[in-house]
């Protein structure tokens, strides 16, 4: 009695299902470096727009924090707002991502691979 080997995708039908997830991924690539989050620290003393490239497109600082005899402290409170957009980015980023590729490749430096 032979044993049977159960039959699996195709090599084709791999390829096409690995395309589209390359395509799936590149659409939503574009659409996550589309969108814009907004951060703010210091209680609301700061407060920034960035995008999904990571690139900072408004800058609010509240004219009560300017004190010209303590800039470190405006200085500290701007980096941690640049520092939470720039988190806040890259977990949508990677969350997003995951729902297509179920979590295969993030990171790995894989080619092809927007991550």
């Amino acid at each position: 009695m032979k044993a049977r080997i159960p039959k699996g995708p195709s090599m084709n039908d791999m390829l096409k299902q690995a395309q589209k997830m390359q395509e799936d991924m590149a659409n939503l690539q574009a659409e996550l470096e589309e969108r814009e989050y907004d951060i703010s620290a210091g209680g609301g003393a700061v407060s920034l727009k960035i995008n999904g490239k990571k690139e900072i497109t408004e800058l609010n600082i509240a004219p009560e924090i300017v004190d010209p005899d303590d800039v470190e402290t405006l200085a500290d409170i701007i980096i941690a707002a640049v520092n939470e957009g720039i988190s806040k980015v890259e977990k949508v980023s990677e969350t997003e991502m995951g729902k297509i590729t179920g979590g295969m490749g993030m990171g790995m430096g894989m080619p092809g691979m927007p991550f």
